[in-house]
């Protein structure tokens, strides 16, 4: 069921428990009065006599999931596609966003940021389109931050010809969209993608595990290139996030003030404290380590993911006991888009307790892209509010089973039963 504004009436919502994320304790019953698009109380002492009431049973309410490294634009429910890469232009990549947006929403994720095109666009922002096209109520998805195209050097990880091995002059591709060489460039880059609507900027530190041009912990921007690329952002007031697996990539994008780690996966234990004392973020992606699936891919890829992903998970363990800020994020369509929760799970596996991975999911990534009105449930907040089968505390599994979604007021999923 999907309702395309918030009820004119209050919403009486009500339910066996919820959590309350900021003390790490299960209440009950789980009872919320949401108006328009916000809760307005919790466990009201009075209920007003026209409210809708929807009794959800046997279910704990959590605050809306956040994922903060997905690529809308780019897969599907699974790895498959009729269409290969090449085929996919600007309004095919659109037209699947809209089937990747709504499936992300019901899975319990109402929040994303979407973290670089790396398409040729002729320079449109599509995700911003997306983004405005689901502020507007035209289609279902999660809120949207986005990062327009991914800022990426020639040949770079994020350089859309390198996974097709293009020759040259295939696709040619332009700084507005992304790719960027010295520092003149790079902050053309930069101001283009916030000049069409970006709310962060995406750039590429390192080499990546599926990627054809050299080591995936290989530094790929130079230290004043990485610096200009933050210089810019900040000067805007936007985060800037650095995809980055190589030790010396990722203590390079720390050293340059970039706000957030994406992957971290070769990280050594220098780097990990510098990451600590700074206060950056580490969207850790760990499921990839588990559930990507690289059998298609050419043997020396496969060779290079044997190699990094084991690697990943031993840093993913440490950088958890020892407290890093780690916030959510699954690089869907790497897994799959609506499978978001596997990354939960997997942080569990490495370590986390459940409570830490759902704050994970809420209240940090909430402090990442510095947002005060939503990832938990309290009086004055969206009423962002799903609800999973069973206690999520006890097993974290059950954020998989995903009952009911709530985004801004309006409900986008209601299963029975």
């Amino acid at each position: 069921m999907a309702t395309s504004r918030p009820p004119e009436r209050p919403t009486h919502l009500r339910s066996a428990r919820m959590l309350d994320v900021v003390k790490g304790e299960l209440v009950e019953p789980g009872d919320l009065l949401i108006e328009g698009e916000r809760i307005v109380e919790v466990a009201p002492a009075s209920v007003p006599a026209d409210a809708q009431v929807l009794d959800l049973g046997d279910v704990t309410l959590l605050p809306g999931l956040m994922d903060m490294e997905v690529n809308l634009l780019l897969g599907g429910p699974n790895h498959s596609s009729p269409l290969t890469a090449v085929q996919d232009d600007p309004a095919i990549r659109t037209l699947r966003a809209v089937a990747n947006a709504r499936r992300t929403l019901r899975s319990g994720f109402t929040t994303v940021r979407n973290l670089g095109l790396f398409i040729q666009t002729g320079g449109l922002l599509l995700d911003v389109a997306l983004m405005k096209a689901i502020d507007f109520g035209w289609i279902d998805g999660p809120r949207i931050v986005p990062a327009g195209h991914a800022i990426c050097p020639t040949g770079g990880h994020l350089d859309p010809t390198m996974f097709q091995a293009f020759a040259p002059h295939i696709m040619p591709l332009t700084v507005e969209e992304g790719i960027a060489n010295g520092v003149s460039e790079v902050r053309k880059a930069v101001r283009y993608q916030i000049k069409h609507g970006a709310k962060l900027i995406k750039v590429c530190a390192s080499g990546g595990v599926m990627s054809h041009t050299g080591p995936a912990g290989a530094q790929q921007y130079s230290d004043e290139e990485l610096a200009a690329i933050a210089d810019e952002a900040h000067r805007a007031g936007l985060k800037v996030a650095a995809h980055a697996h190589g030790d010396d990539g990722i203590r390079a994008a720390i050293e340059a003030g970039i706000d957030c780690i994406e992957h971290g996966s070769l990280m050594s234990d220098e780097t990990l404290t510098l990451m600590i004392e700074t206060d950056t973020f580490l969207v850790a992606t760990t499921y990839l380590a588990d559930g990507m699936d690289t059998s298609h891919a050419p043997p020396e890829l496969q060779a290079k993911a044997a190699e990094v992903f084991p690697r990943a998970r031993a840093t993913i363990s440490k950088a958890i006991e020892r407290g890093a800020r780690i916030a959510c994020g699954t690089d869907a369509p790497a897994i799959p888009h609506g499978r978001n929760a596997k990354e939960l799970i997997a942080l569990v596996d490495r370590g986390m307790t459940p409570l830490q991975a759902i704050r994970s999911a809420t209240t940090v990534s909430a402090e990442l892209i510095d947002v005060d009105d939503r990832g938990r449930l309290e009086a004055g907040l969206l009423a962002d509010v799903i609800a999973v089968a069973g206690n999520p505390l006890a097993d974290i599994t059950m954020t998989e089973q995903v009952r009911f979604v709530m985004k801004g007021g309006k409900v986008y999923r209601h299963e029975h039963g």
